[in-house]
Order: structure tokens, then C-alpha cells, then sequence
């Protein structure tokens, strides 16, 4: 049995990708969910001083894309070069994604060592040349089985993702002898229960494979976008094939063992459920058969919805990120649909619900927060932060209270993927911060000159400051701008260095501000926002 990503030890980076994106068209909110998501949560293990791998891409072959650049005019690799250096790429670099590498599948580094893979594959008679005929969903580049057509009311056969007739394909293919190992992964699923989440998710895997597995086609002769079958030219490899190999070429398959080592397989894969079977069924038992890792993780996000509908261009419910980013900045755009929808689950998407949430919790709650904090100190300490004095119950509920948000959110984010649970507990205690300086009530205590009064304000003030800090180092891997410039404004980076350096499971460890940090008061974190323009 093919090892897990968790079995490997020693300097194994943690290792996260996305899926590798069709470029037949501009990103949407959807592309923009998943890949944020793994944006965080490998910022996140970055600040545990772990070594990481965060990998996304493009994927640009097949007859999607083909005759999506047919219909513009333009060869497939002019078209895809365009959409990924125009489109793509900027957007990620708007959204703050810190990824490592970008693969796209016409990389000499991706065809050559794909080719490879399959070859391989053949040699080893795990590939077979025959016939298929059946229903294919371009927009899915997938073979369809008839029971997994919907009807419309005039009895044509539609896709249930595009909703869009399916083409009845036939034509002489290869085939990858996958009903062999639907025993070895019912096996591995049983031995590993975390790898398919969530548990709906492994639910329908497990028993789809129950139900026995069919050989896959793995090329195609009808059309010659895709990367050449080596022993075989007439055929272009599969496009699935080729896209999920991209999780091993990226990181030095066949070409940079070292590489490979450290790295390979992926501890978690992040996916959109509509491509669950290519990741948990179709990618392990390839791995299988080439006697590679199985990956770590499978983790499924459900569907962006708008007006009930799946966000995506062929239904026109496509938005574009930076509709919402001029209007609310990257860093709320960052943490609302991480916070507003349950990983895993399907979440609707409105412009009120995102209005509400921003003005409540990040302007309200949390940037309000830092904005008093920074005021109160310096009125009545001249921006100079004061030692504390002895602490009362009222401040060790405070620690205690932060105590439990930073051991739950590295939990839930860190190892659970529950970005919403661990956003929820850090926002849990910003508003018990909140209510402690409502309960201590500072700018009472500062009418209280004597050495006991100073000192009590001293007390409260330093304790939401510090609470502050902790904050910071918290949200950074979620909203990255704005804990840099709450950093700044209590005086962090001048007195413990970069934010990014924080380790996150060390937050709660109390009174690492110093007393004597310049605390300045910045620019509001979260601007109260402007009515939306009209078209």
C-alpha cells in the first residue's frame, strides 16, 4: 500500500496546492474562494516556522480551451498566455496569495515529465489500447456516466454542473486499467478516514467505488490540443491526466529528486467538489500504480452560490473579485468568505451580507478597538505604552480568554481547516476585549489622579494593547495589510521585529509588548464604507 503524506517525516515541507484553474476565461469569485483559502492556511503554518509549499496554476489544454480560443480567433496558446498574464496572475498578486510557484501545463517542465508518467505507466501494462463510446461534458472535459445526466423537459441529457447537453462521444482511445484498484482504495479510505474531507464528501467517494470502477479513457484522437501520447502521436494525453500530474511536476518529478523528496506528496489538496472523484479516486490509484505517495489530505469546498445558483460564467453569475475588493479592500475580501461560509459547505454570497458583517465585526468591533486603544493611550500616556501593574481578575479573564482563541483557532485552522470556527474564536475575543475596557471603563479611571488610579489605568490600557498584539499575529494570515499597520501602530516591529516572524501558536503567551513601545494612532483599519456606485 502507497505511503500517506503523513507518514513521511524528517524536512517534509507542508505541502498545499489548489486545483490548476481552465483559463477559458477570467477568474470569478469562485477560483478566488478556494485559492485564498490556501492562501491562509499555508501563511498560517508559515507562522509556525514550518516549511511550506503553496502551488496553483492554470490548466491549458484540452477542447474547452480549445474552442474557447477558436472562437476568439486566436491559437490555444496564444489565448492561454494571454488570460494567465493578464488575468490570473494579477489577480493573485491583488488578493495577496504568497504562493510559491505557478505551474502552467504547456511548461516544457509539465509536458515532458507528463509524458514520462504515462509512459511509464504503459511499460508497466497498466495502459491498454480500446474503444469508448458514452456521454462527455466539455465544460467538465469528463466522462459522463448515464447515471449521473439530468434531464430537461424536453428529455435531452444535460451535465449537472453546466447544465448544458452533453456530446456523445466516440472515438479510439487508451485505457488506464483503473477498475483494478477500487479494492486498494476502498483499503486506503478505510485505513485513513481523514482523506477525503468533508465526511459527505467520503461518503460519496466510498460509495462510488462500491460500486465498481470502470478502466478510464486517458486520450483522445479527435482533436490535437493536449500533450502527445510518447508512443502513440495520433492521441493527446487526456487533460485530466494531465492536469493532476502537475502536482508532481511542479515539484521536480523525474527531474530534481531532491526536490521531490522534501516535498511530494501534497498534504493537502483544496478542490471544489465538482472535481472530488478526479482527486480522491482518479489521482490516488495513479500514484498507486507508479508506486508514488498518496497525498495527505483531500479537502472539498462547496459551491460560491448567487440567486441559488453556482457561481460561474457559463450561468452569468460570474463577479469579478475586484468588483468587491474597490469597495470593501483586499483584506476584508480576505477574511469574509472565509468567515461567512463554512469550508466545505456551499455558502450564498450577497452584497448586504457583506456590508452587515464588515460594518459589525471589522469596523465596529475590531477596528474601533484598535482606534480607542490607541487613542486612550495616547492622551493619557503621551503614546507611550505603560507597564501594568498588578493584575486583577478582570485581566486574567483576558488571558484566559485569549488563552482558548489562540489554542482553538490553531486548531481549527491550522489542522482542521475550519477557517470560519477559528475566525469566530479570534473574533470571540476581540469582543471580550471590547467589553472589558466597556466594564473597566479607562477614560473614568483616568479622573483618578493618585499613584493607585495611574496605575489601574495603566493596568487596563496595557491589557488591550497587549490583547492588540495578540491579534495581530493572529489575523495576519488571513487580513495581512491591516495587521502590518496594527503592528505599526503599537509600536511591535520596533520592539519584537517582523509581524510575519510571530509564531501563532506562541500568541497567547502574555506580556510581550514592552512597556515603553511608541503607540501611535493610524489610519482607520476599516473605513466606514461609501454607497456602492450605481451602474
Amino acid at each position: 500500500m502507497a505511503a500517506t503524506g503523513s507518514e513521511k517525516q524528517g524536512t517534509k515541507a507542508f505541502y498545499v496546492t489548489t486545483p490548476i484553474y481552465y483559463v477559458n476565461d477570467a477568474p470569478h469569485l469562485g477560483h478566488a474562494y478556494t485559492t485564498v483559502a490556501g492562501d491562509v492556511l499555508t501563511r498560517w503554518h508559515r507562522q509556525r516556522g514550518e516549511k511550506v509549499w503553496y502551488l496553483t496554476g492554470t490548466d491549458e489544454h484540452g477542447q474547452k480551451i480549445m474552442r474557447t480560443a477558436e472562437a476568439n480567433n486566436v491559437t490555444p496558446q496564444a489565448w492561454c498566455d494571454k488570460l494567465v498574464e493578464e488575468a490570473w496572475k494579477p489577480l493573485w498578486e491583488h488578493l495577496n496569495i504568497a504562493n510559491d510557484d505557478f505551474i502552467r501545463t504547456t511548461q516544457k517542465r509539465h509536458t515532458d515529465r507528463v509524458q514520462e508518467f504515462v509512459q511509464d505507466l504503459y511499460d508497466k501494462d497498466e495502459i491498454y489500447k480500446g474503444g469508448y463510446e458514452g456521454p462527455y461534458c466539455v465544460g467538465c472535459e469528463e466522462f459522463k456516466l448515464p447515471g449521473d445526466l439530468v434531464e430537461a423537459e424536453d428529455g435531452t441529457k444535460l451535465c449537472p454542473v453546466h447544465k448544458r447537453p452533453v456530446e456523445i462521444l466516440k472515438e479510439e482511445n487508451y485505457f488506464f486499467k483503473l477498475s483494478a484498484y477500487g479494492p486498494k482504495l476502498l483499503e486506503f479510505y478505510e485505513a485513513n478516514p481523514g482523506f477525503i474531507q468533508p465526511e459527505s464528501a467520503r461518503n460519496e467517494v466510498v460509495n462510488f467505488v462500491k460500486q465498481g470502477l470502470d478502466d478510464l479513457s486517458i486520450s483522445r484522437s479527435t482533436f490535437d490540443w493536449g500533450i502527445p501520447v510518447p508512443w502513440d502521436e495520433k492521441h493527446v494525453i487526456y487533460v485530466w491526466i494531465d492536469a493532476l500530474l502537475n502536482y508532481a511536476t511542479a515539484v521536480g518529478y523525474n527531474e530534481n529528486p531532491a526536490k521531490f523528496e522534501e516535498t511530494f506528496p501534497a498534504d493537502v489538496h483544496l478542490i471544489g467538489k465538482d472535481i472530488l472523484r478526479f482527486h480522491a479516486v482518479i489521482w490516488p490509484a495513479m500514484l498507486m500504480a507508479q508506486g508514488l505517495p498518496v497525498p495527505g489530505r483531500v479537502a472539498a469546498n462547496g459551491w460560491l452560490m448567487v440567486g441559488g445558483e453556482k457561481m460561474s460564467k457559463s450561468n452569468l453569475t460570474g463577479i469579478k473579485p475586484q468588483d468587491l475588493t474597490s469597495h470593501f479592500g483586499v483584506d476584508a475580501y480576505r477574511w469574509y468568505f472565509l468567515r461567512a461560509i463554512a469550508f466545505g459547505q456551499d455558502g450564498s454570497f450577497s452584497w448586504e451580507d457583506f456590508t452587515a458583517r464588515y460594518t459589525s465585526e471589522l469596523a465596529n468591533d475590531y477596528g474601533n478597538l484598535a482606534s480607542r486603544v490607541a487613542a486612550m493611550v495616547g492622551k493619557y500616556f503621551g503614546g507611550e505604552l505603560p507597564a501594568s501593574a498588578a493584575d486583577g481578575d478582570a485581566e486574567k479573564a483576558v488571558q484566559d480568554g485569549l488563552a482558548a482563541a489562540v489554542a482553538t483557532a490553531d486548531r481549527k485552522i491550522g489542522e482542521e481547516l475550519d477557517f470560519q470556527a477559528g475566525i469566530l474564536a479570534i473574533f470571540d475575543f476581540v469582543k471580550q476585549v471590547n467589553g472589558y475596557i466597556t466594564e473597566q471603563e479607562p477614560w473614568k479611571v483616568a479622573k483618578d489622579e493618585s499613584e493607585e488610579g495611574r496605575a489601574r489605568l495603566a493596568t487596563i490600557l496595557y491589557t488591550a494593547a497587549e490583547s492588540l498584539r495578540a491579534v495581530a499575529v493572529l489575523l495576519n494570515p488571513i487580513m495581512p495589510e491591516t495587521s502590518q499597520a496594527l503592528w505599526d501602530s503599537l509600536g511591535a516591529e520596533a520592539s519584537l521585529g517582523a509581524l510575519a516572524s510571530q509564531p501563532v501558536q506562541d500568541a497567547a503567551t502574555w506580556g510581550q509588548l514592552p512597556a515603553g513601545a511608541t503607540v501611535t494612532k493610524g489610519a482607520v483599519l476599516f473605513p466606514r464604507l461609501e454607497e456602492p456606485k450605481k451602474d
